[in-house]
């Protein structure tokens, strides 16, 4: 039936149906620990808007540095609207994608003019690429966002999508504590160095915590750099 469908429907509404599946299964999702995660945000325009704004001054120039001397294939594990990749674009060595859960975020990412080809409505624990697509990868406050369940099966796909190396930047305690599932805008986690560091190993060789100048009353950033 599936490929029935597929043969009579127009490449742009198939393409359009596959969206809304995502989409729909994206809002409907609850994941492992008895938590869930707030997706309904990434439906939002409020949010659409902060993203295209939160980074400057600090993990937008990051990552640039992160990638000064990278070449390859390179993915934004839940690129949002696409304003990292813009960031990223001038640099002519770096092959960039990017995907999100929310359609309404990957359409922002088409009308800002990146390529479609390299754009997907995907989950970050079940990320639809092969094993070692991509030379890089990045997130940028993400994985927080993910339950424990959620974190660790993240973290398994970024492993295993990439090459090299993958890089995340996470909130982590002022307090140094792990404080635990927290709730202002959205659920996220804000625990210690240690606890993120626990997690990264099991997937990765080596992980080295770098300070990011992004802040706020509750937490510091930091990247994360784990090469296999």
């Amino acid at each position: 039936m599936k490929a029935m469908l597929r043969e009579w429907c127009p490449p742009v509404l198939w393409r359009r149906l596959q969206w809304l599946r995502a989409s729909v299964s994206a809002r409907a999702q609850v994941q492992g620990d008895g938590r869930t995660q707030d997706l309904e945000v990434y439906w939002d325009p409020q949010m659409a808007q902060i993203l295209e704004t939160w980074g400057d001054g600090n993990v937008w120039d990051e990552i640039r540095l992160l990638l000064v001397n990278a070449r390859g294939r390179v993915l934004d594990i839940a690129c949002g609207t696409g304003k990292t990749m813009a960031v990223l674009g001038p640099m002519k060595d770096l092959e960039l994608h990017g995907f999100d859960i929310s359609d309404m975020l990957i359409r922002k990412a088409v009308e800002r003019g990146l390529r479609q080809d390299r754009l997907r409505v995907a989950d970050a624990t079940k990320m639809p690429y092969a094993d070692g697509e991509f030379d890089y990868s990045y997130s940028i406050g993400s994985l927080e966002h993910f339950t424990e369940a959620g974190i660790e099966q993240f973290v398994q796909e970024a492993a295993r999508v990439t090459r090299i190396a993958s890089f995340h930047m996470m909130p982590t305690s002022r307090s140094e504590r792990d404080e635990g599932w927290l709730k202002t805008y959205q659920s996220f986690h804000n625990n210690s160095l240690g606890w993120w560091e626990q997690r990264l190993r099991k997937c990765f060789a080596d992980v080295v915590v770098l300070p990011s100048h992004w802040s706020d009353h509750l937490s510091v950033g930091n990247w994360f750099v784990c090469r296999k």
